[in-house]
């Protein structure tokens, strides 16, 4: 059957900056265990929407009664295949991603859908689901009740990690508004007068 899990948050940032800060996210001090990142495809279609694969290289450490069965080499990394929509026009980043191995041990589904929050158009809403899926004979509960924990444990840090990228690009466009404000307040200070260029003299072609 699997396992499936849901969650909603409201994130305190317009949609356009979250959107932002999702391509700009890696690497940060909260996601150490993402070692790549790849474009394997992008397109803008007729309609304008943003297609875009990417291809993730992320660290994979088994709990300690796993290593224990299973062997070494599934402790080391896993290959996160990653599909994103974005509309512009309608405010939304729609994300599935899927691992493309240890897929017997277990299988992890992710869908989350960015959009600008209806009730306050200064937030963006997340809305994420997961399914967890485990085909080992005889442990497939126990596994996807820990795929479950760990989902949650690595989704507190995604979202320490979205706030951090965040913080950098808000930073950033922090000396751009003040400046902006300065000239429309008026309160900017006098800048003293132009000196005239110096016209430059006409090249003597035949010197």
């Amino acid at each position: 059957m699997g396992r499936y899990f849901y969650s909603e948050a409201h994130i305190k940032s317009p949609w356009y900056q979250v959107l932002a800060a999702f391509w700009q996210r890696y690497p940060n001090p909260y996601s150490t265990h993402v070692l790549t990142e790849d474009v394997l495809y992008r397109e803008v279609t007729p309609t304008n929407l943003l297609l875009s694969r990417r291809l993730l290289t992320k660290t994979n450490r088994l709990p300690g009664w796993a290593e224990h069965i299973f062997p070494a080499h599934m402790a080391r990394g896993v290959y996160i295949l990653e599909d994103s929509i974005v509309d512009p026009e309608a405010n939304t980043l729609v994300t599935k991603t899927w691992n493309l191995n240890h897929n017997t041990l277990m299988t992890v589904v992710e869908r989350c859908m960015f959009e600008q929050d209806g009730t306050q158009p200064t937030w963006t809403k997340l809305k994420r689901e997961a399914w967890i899926f485990s085909s080992v004979y005889g442990l497939a509960r126990p596994i996807q009740e820990f795929g479950v924990a760990r989902y949650k444990s690595n989704q507190t840090q995604a979202m320490k990690g979205l706030d951090y990228a965040l913080t950098k690009i808000q930073s950033e466009e922090l000396p751009h508004l003040h400046g902006d404000q300065e000239e429309s307040s008026g309160k900017h200070k006098p800048r003293p007068p132009k000196t005239p260029p110096t016209p430059a003299k006409k090249p003597n072609q035949f010197a």
